[in-house]
């Protein structure tokens, strides 16, 4: 039998699928999201992707430079997955995925969760999770914009994103996805009579 044909060169090729970098952030998800931070390195990596080691050295050539690219993806997948901005401006939308994301796909969740614990021992962390929890800000904000006739404000903002994240994170530990649930249709009905009022306000040229 040759080298090409061996067990380990088999299971590599069954594997292809996930020899692009998106497959590797996800593997990198996994990883942390399993051991911590700690236990990210590049052969952790491969083996979760069931790649070489040297093609996740290709593709980002540095394990910071790992970190930071999953940081980034974890929050685009978490974003468009959450409907956070469905874009519609109707609040029965606002945020309609969230128990479902948590539930099919915990470990992008718990991902973040460790990297902002991590970032408290290690400060150099600290501007990427603020620069990329800003897109969450950014987000919630533009959607709050569009169901609020008056629109929000950084604290609203704020106060309506920190709501979201403290379910996700009840729903990771404790499970509960109707829990969740429950609490976002008590969310939705408090937005909706705060535009309700916003809209009942006189405009004065």
């Amino acid at each position: 039998m040759s080298d090409a044909e061996t067990p380990a060169a088999r299971a590599r090729k069954r594997v292809h699928y996930g020899t692009g970098r998106t497959a590797l952030l996800d593997a990198a998800v996994r990883v942390v999201a399993r051991g911590g931070l700690r236990k990210l390195t590049y052969r952790a990596v491969a083996e979760e992707a069931g790649v070489t080691h040297g093609l996740v050295v290709h593709h980002f050539g540095s394990r910071d430079a790992l970190i930071e690219a999953a940081l980034a993806h974890a929050v685009r997948t978490s974003t468009s997955t959450s409907a956070l901005e469905p874009g519609t401006g109707k609040v029965e939308d606002f945020a309609a995925g969230l128990a479902d994301m948590v539930t099919g796909v915990p470990a992008l969740q718990s991902f973040q969760y460790e990297l902002m614990l991590e970032s408290r021992r290690r400060p150099e962390l600290l501007p990427q999770i603020r620069t990329l929890y800003e897109e969450y800000f950014a987000a919630t904000g533009r959607e709050l914009d569009r169901i609020l006739p008056d629109g929000t404000s950084p604290a609203l903002t704020r106060l309506v994103f920190a709501s979201l994240e403290g379910l996700v994170l009840h729903q990771l530990v404790l499970g509960e996805p109707d829990v969740t649930e429950a609490a976002l249709d008590e969310l939705r009905t408090l937005l909706t009579e705060r535009a309700r009022q916003g809209g009942d306000r006189p405009h004065t040229s």
